[in-house]
């Protein structure tokens, strides 16, 4: 019998926990637990870690898993990694729904960069205040410039004293948020850079469209390389890989890698 786990993390996971409940097809719906209030999901959930490959690898074997769907965030780049692993060493058929990254239009004034570390970098010498759109697990690499004024955006409150940057201010929410609504927050708290994450998709646009419209510049950090693998942007696409073994469009052979 078909058991999917979806490794979740994004927009995207969510869209398609609904389309499997819809389709009666059984899943488990797994995601970190980084968030205090996680988005409540249609299908049974698990909640943390597995203990790298090996206890992933388990985990597909004990639960009699038959299709792993990598719909984390596409910087969670060491839990993508040990996906393909366990689903080699137990030939579990791997797909992952993931959005395509964002691309520069030519009014961007954008800086790429490989890594947290060279966005740090890539700061100007001079003070700014910057939209730190990139989470709170890799705010370490900002702490070398002290000299700027940071805004964060948090799902959860952080404990006192906890974030390892002294000149910060601290808004709450939980996306998707609107290219209206983030250039209002950004002219609000006077932001002169952003630094984000290249994860594409249309959830989180909008503090770069914000960013366009403001002639901001914005600091890009690129995605960390990952084994190939089948990946989809298309919720129905996935719904099709289950059912028939390829992705539409593939026909009499398995998904394909890009």
């Amino acid at each position: 019998m078909t058991h999917v786990l979806l490794l979740g993390g994004t927009s995207g996971a969510s869209q398609l926990a609904q389309a499997l409940q819809q389709a009666r097809i059984p899943a488990v719906f797994s995601y970190a637990g980084a968030t205090q209030a996680p988005v409540a999901q249609p299908v049974p959930t698990r909640c943390g870690g597995y203990g790298g490959v090996q206890g992933l690898a388990q985990f597909i074997r004990g639960q009699g898993i038959t299709h792993v769907v990598d719909a984390t965030h596409p910087f969670a780049a060491q839990m993508s990694r040990n996906a393909c692993a366990a689903c080699e060493a137990t030939g579990t058929p791997l797909l992952a729904l993931e959005r395509a990254p964002w691309q520069a239009e030519a009014t961007d004034r954008w800086v790429d960069v490989p890594d947290m570390a060279a966005a740090a970098q890539a700061l100007p010498h001079e003070p700014a205040r910057v939209f730190l759109a990139i989470g709170r697990k890799q705010l370490d690499a900002f702490a070398g410039q002290a000299r700027h004024h940071y805004l964060l955006r948090l799902v959860d409150a952080p404990a006192p004293g906890s974030l390892p940057l002294a000149d910060t201010t601290v808004v709450l929410g939980r996306g998707p948020f609107s290219a209206g609504h983030d250039q209002a927050m950004l002219q609000a708290h006077g932001i002169t850079w952003l630094v984000a994450k290249n994860a594409g998709g249309e959830a989180t646009r909008g503090k770069l469209l914000a960013a366009r419209a403001l002639g901001l510049p914005v600091v890009m950090v690129q995605r960390p390389p990952l084994p190939p693998r089948p990946r989809t942007e298309e919720v129905d696409a996935v719904l099709h890989w289950i059912a028939h073994g390829m992705l539409p469009g593939a026909p009499g052979a398995a998904a394909s890698s890009p």
